[in-house]
């Protein structure tokens, strides 16, 4: 098997790209800078290098031409980009989703797996939602609303009957994770996690990088065309993850208070420039904010029993995200 692979340099895409590998499967990865030590670490494991980029077809095309699969991974996850950067973040999310998809539909690709978000069917509420949950509620950040545009053109494609199968991770969890939440299980284990609580209202589904990665291979090797699939380890509310956290090795062990959500959205708006000014991600912003106080809550049922995934439980996908992050810093 042949597989034409975008995003294979990412935090998931380097667990993706090790169990195709680890199957056998030619793996064709799609890279901007072949020099990179991250293209070069995922090379000498057997992957082959393209250079190229999502924004501009044509140099998807030689290289896509006869794969069995596209696997489309590629896209820019942050939340509290600037006003500048939101048109880049379009640019890859939206518009690099239209050019791989088309071209791989255009070239006669038999399956396509474009992997989204659970992000593009927004806040869920009380509700544990499935495959079926129909989007209510406006978008809550730029990478929100750029998603949900991309997943929008799969399901178009889906619907002129295109082989393409949508894959949906929750938040995606993990040593090595360059998220806000990646961010703040750093400041934890490394004692500098403040000592009260942003959304404690809120909840959210999350799966474990390397389960999200062979959830994707399996929907290659067991999906179904035209289907969508959720991927997700379970939900946790925000206290309950905090609290989980304190009873392992690192920061402050007490919750002092948990803010209000209109002081929080100001406070953290207020701290975006100042952290950019200093050279650090805008980890507090109005975006992850609005996150934090939201109700992301999703089921993998389907994943389960379609295509025959055995996710960990929700704890254990924490603890070893912290486990393997403690190994990092050694």
């Amino acid at each position: 098997m042949r597989v034409f692979l975008t995003g294979g340099t990412g935090f998931i895409g380097q667990s993706i790209t090790e169990r195709l590998l680890k199957r056998g499967v030619e793996t064709i990865a799609l890279v901007r800078n072949p020099e990179n030590p991250t293209a070069k670490a995922i090379q000498e494991k057997g992957a082959q290098l393209i250079k190229g980029d999502i924004t501009d077809p044509e140099t998807m095309r030689e290289a896509m031409k006869g794969a069995d699969v596209v696997i489309h991974n590629a896209g820019w996850y942050e939340f509290g980009i600037t006003k500048k950067a939101r048109r880049t973040m379009e640019k890859i999310n939206v518009e690099g989703t239209k050019n791989t998809l088309q071209l791989a539909i255009e070239l006669g690709i038999p399956k396509i797996i474009y992997v989204s978000t659970i992000l593009a069917f927004g806040d869920t509420g009380d509700v544990e939602a499935d495959e079926t949950f129909k989007r209510c509620v406006p978008y809550q950040s730029n990478y929100e609303e750029t998603k949900t545009i991309a997943h929008k053109i799969a399901l178009n494609y889906q619907r002129e009957n295109a082989p393409v199968i949508i894959v949906c991770p929750a938040g995606v969890i993990g040593p090595g994770d360059y998220s806000t939440m990646g961010h703040l299980v750093r400041m934890y284990i490394r004692g500098k996690f403040p000592p009260v609580l942003i959304g404690a209202t809120g909840s959210r589904a999350h799966v474990y990088v390397d389960d999200a990665a062979e959830a994707i291979v399996l929907s290659m090797e067991k999906g179904k065309l035209g289907e969508s699939y959720l991927l997700s380890n379970g939900v946790m509310s925000h206290q309950d993850t905090f609290n989980l956290w304190k009873k392992t090795p690192g920061g402050s062990k007490k919750t002092l208070f948990s803010i209000p959500k209109s002081i929080a959205m100001l406070c953290c708006g207020a701290a975006e420039p100042i952290q950019r000014l200093f050279g650090y991600p805008a980890v507090f912003s109005r975006e992850s904010t609005l996150a934090a106080y939201s109700n992301y809550r999703f089921k993998a049922t389907k994943a389960e029993q379609e295509l025959g995934m055995n996710f960990r439980s929700l704890e254990q996908a924490w603890l070893d995200t912290l486990e393997g992050e403690r190994a990092l810093l050694k």
